[in-house]
């Protein structure tokens, strides 16, 4: 009943002598079969197909690798499945190096579950961070746009460093620095290390200056320093297009798939859940409830992760089986006359060649800074965060402290995703676009698999609901940052725009009903993210802010150490370098990377000019502009820089306001009550209205009418930057100690 294939008499006798099976303990469910191979109608009955010309059918399957037909024991599928076949035999034979795939649908390993345990930690974690976030809402300062987007101005800097910290460090990070880790080596943990240095920058250079100029918002302070309105709303509504592109797509997209492959759970539900938990905290209690909250997840990612951390390293061998196994962590089905399976041989690197490195040096120190000195130093997100100070002493030392914690993931994210590649080489680093398309349902790689793959196998019950809990605490705590802050630019930049007239309470229900649109537009981009998996989530993130950011970064610098620079040159130098990231970005979106064994057809500034190295040519050529631009236009006078530059932050003078010259800035509306003060006594209201009243976010006493001295000290209060000897000098000893743990750090892993 052989057909013409089947006849192949050497096929068949080489096939049931080629594979050495190992006595396993049967599991079950586990079949080495992959999908049938049909010739003339009939399924093959061999017990192995070598790649043979002839049969079209199989040719189209796994692209003439060496497949397994027929069912086996779930002991023998275990052997294969890791390694233990016998394939060397068949380079000699040009075909691909390989061994058997897995079962439609399956992994080839089974599958570990949550138990009640788990469950348990997981519901417990719910319930504790909605009592923190509900308690805080109610003692935080809700019902003003100081107390509500700013926190009252009454943080320590304890909560800053700590919601610093969990803010930058979302679940996209877990599931894509650790997937890059995998892929790539060690200079992928540069990333975090960068950030210490552009922390100091923060505190020490940046947030003076702003909260000097007493603005509220990143673009209000551009309003401030350039006048006009049109850059004002550029950039508010770039800083919402990456919010929604890099930071809440990738954060969606990685919660989600972590979700996917750890707790079985649907797709779209989970999601839903996570997102509306996240908004009824962020809703209710603006700045303070989502830096308290971030504050618990700062602790909780940095012990369950830090758990794992030394769980993965046991598992390994410590650091030198670490060494030893990952650069022999190899896939046993590859792609013949490649390299692309093999570990790079710098992983264990930082510092790469600077032509042919995945990550090179140049770009790692002057690219990769430009990049984070927008992420730190320029976005309302992160910023928000320290203008929320109580004074700059305190801005500085959540600035250390955020710096400090940002020396942790290298050690609890990278690691264990290098791990996990040398532990799972058939799963996470698989380059056969079929066997990774039956793995994590991606062909181009399955990296982002490697930090939930190693909780869901190495942690015990209750361990992994702990680790669960940790990928939430870093979703919800990145997003709820995201929402109050394009929430505060939404609010303050475009909609008081629109309505110049708008009430506090009217800023209140608006900025909680676009917090409910951006929920909504999160949901609705998971199919979006979904098509477009590229397998490099961490890839895409920074080459998104490469593309975008530059001209950002170099306006902020040129507006804070240049007086010179004025409106036209910022904003030709932002519409320039608008035009000239979009196109690489679209190109980049027209020219994929080729995968595995095809032939690179990207055009050359595709091909050959990282993203990180274009992201340091676009701040350069902003820069240019900016300066041509500026030296041929009349200057800014030096009245309305005052509080405004980093050699005018201290000075006393009046500021002659560029919108209307006629209105200097100690003629302020004294109608709004920015720091939160309320009247003591109000009319009693019915319970469903205070309800409504505490939901919205509203005060139920009239706000405080001061007077113009009571509003001039109150203005001298907030813009403040004044320190304390004894504190100024803490906060320099321990950026001394933070910068020299990272230089000793970059030393030592160069």
């Amino acid at each position: 009943m052989l057909d013409s294939w089947y006849s192949l008499a050497p096929v068949a006798l080489i096939s049931t002598n080629l594979l050495m099976l190992k006595s396993h303990k049967s599991k079950p469910g586990l079949d080495a079969c992959c999908y049938p191979c049909f010739s003339h109608g009939h399924p093959t009955t061999s017990f192995v197909c070598i790649f043979d010309p002839r049969p079209p059918a199989c040719q189209s399957i796994l692209r003439n690798r060496l497949i397994i037909r027929r069912k086996l024991p779930a002991s023998a599928s275990k052997s294969i499945w890791e390694g233990t076949s016998a394939h060397t035999s068949f380079r000699s034979m040009d075909s691909a190096t390989a061994t058997p795939s897995v079962p439609p649908g399956g992994t080839g390993v089974e599958k570990k579950t949550l138990g009640v345990p788990d469950i348990i930690v997981v519901a417990a974690y719910f319930v504790f961070v909605l009592v923190v976030g509900i308690w805080s809402s109610i003692r935080a300062s809700r019902g003003t746009v100081g107390g509500y987007f700013l926190a009252g101005r009454s943080m320590t800097w304890f909560p800053i460093g700590a919601s610093l910290m969990s803010s930058n460090v979302g679940s996209g990070l877990f599931v894509g620095m650790a997937g890059t880790a995998a892929a790539g080596g060690l200079a992928v943990g540069a990333f975090e290390w960068n950030a210490s240095w552009v922390l100091v920058a923060l505190g020490w250079i940046f947030v003076p200056v702003y909260i000097a100029s007493g603005a509220v918002t990143l673009p209000e302070y551009l309003r401030k320093r350039f006048g006009g309105q049109r850059i004002r709303i550029y950039m508010s509504v770039m800083s919402l297009i990456l919010y929604i592109f890099t930071k809440i797509s990738a954060d969606i997209f990685s919660g989600a798939l972590f979700i996917q492959i750890a707790l079985g759970w649907d797709l779209y539900l989970s999601t839903v859940l996570l997102l509306v938990v996240t908004a009824i905290y962020t809703i209710a209690g603006g700045l303070t409830a989502v830096m308290y909250t971030d504050t618990l997840q700062t602790v909780i990612m940095v012990v369950g992760s830090s758990v794992l951390m030394f769980i993965a390293f046991n598992e390994i061998g410590w650091y030198p089986g670490l060494a030893e196994k990952y650069m022999t962590a190899i896939p046993n089905v590859t792609v013949p006359n490649t390299t692309c399976h093999l570990p790079r041989a710098d992983s264990f690197h930082m510092f790469r060649d600077p032509v042919t490195g995945d990550l090179p040096w140049p770009g790692l120190i002057f690219g990769l800074t430009v990049i984070a000195t927008w992420v730190w130093c320029a976005d309302q997100v992160l910023v928000q965060r320290s203008l929320s100070a109580k004074n700059l002493s305190h801005a500085k030392g959540g600035s250390v402290l955020g710096g400090y914690l940002k020396i942790l993931p290298t050690f609890f994210v990278v690691f264990p995703g290098m791990i996990s590649r040398a532990l799972y080489p058939n799963e996470v680093a698989c380059v056969d676009p079929e066997i990774c398309n039956i793995v994590c349902g991606t062909k181009v790689g399955c990296s982002n698999i490697a930090y939930p793959k190693l909780i869901m196998e190495l942690l015990p019950e209750g361990l992994r609901g702990l680790m669960i809990a940790v990928l939430m605490a870093a979703l919800m705590s990145s997003l709820t940052s995201i929402f109050n802050s394009s929430s505060t630019l939404f609010t303050l930049d475009i909609w008081q725009r629109i309505r110049r007239k708008a009430s506090e309470q009217e800023l209140m229900i608006v900025g909680r009903v676009f917090i409910l649109i951006l929920v909504g537009v999160s949901i609705l981009w998971i199919p979006i993210i979904q098509a477009a998996n590229s397998g490099k989530l961490f890839d895409y993130m920074q080459s998104m802010t490469s593309f975008l950011s530059p001209p950002v970064t170099a306006v902020f610098l040129l507006a804070i150490f240049w007086k010179r620079v004025n409106e036209p040159g910022a904003f030709w130098g932002l519409v320039i370098g608008l035009v000239v990231g979009g196109i690489r970005l679209i190109m980049d979106f027209i020219y994929q990377a080729p995968h595995c064994g095809e032939v690179d057809t990207r055009p050359s500034i595709v091909k050959d000019v990282h993203y990180l190295h274009f992201a340091l040519i676009l701040f350069a050529l902003t820069g240019i502009v900016s300066i041509v631009v500026s030296l041929c236009t009349p200057p800014i006078p030096d009245e309305s820089l005052v509080r405004l530059t980093w050699w005018t932050r201290h000075s006393t003078a009046i500021r002659v306001d560029l919108i209307n010259p006629w209105k200097k800035e100690e003629d302020v509306d004294n109608t709004m009550d920015k720091d939160g003060s309320q009247q003591p006594a109000a009319p009693d209201f019915p319970w469903w209205k205070k309800t409504y009243f505490w939901i919205c976010g509203m005060s139920m006493t009239p706000a405080m009418k001061l007077t113009k001295e009571q509003q001039a000290e109150l203005d001298k209060k907030l813009t403040s930057i004044v320190e304390k000897p004894l504190w100024r000098t803490v906060c320099n000893i321990n950026m001394i100690i933070l910068l020299s743990i990272n230089i000793f750090l970059w030393g030592y892993f160069g």
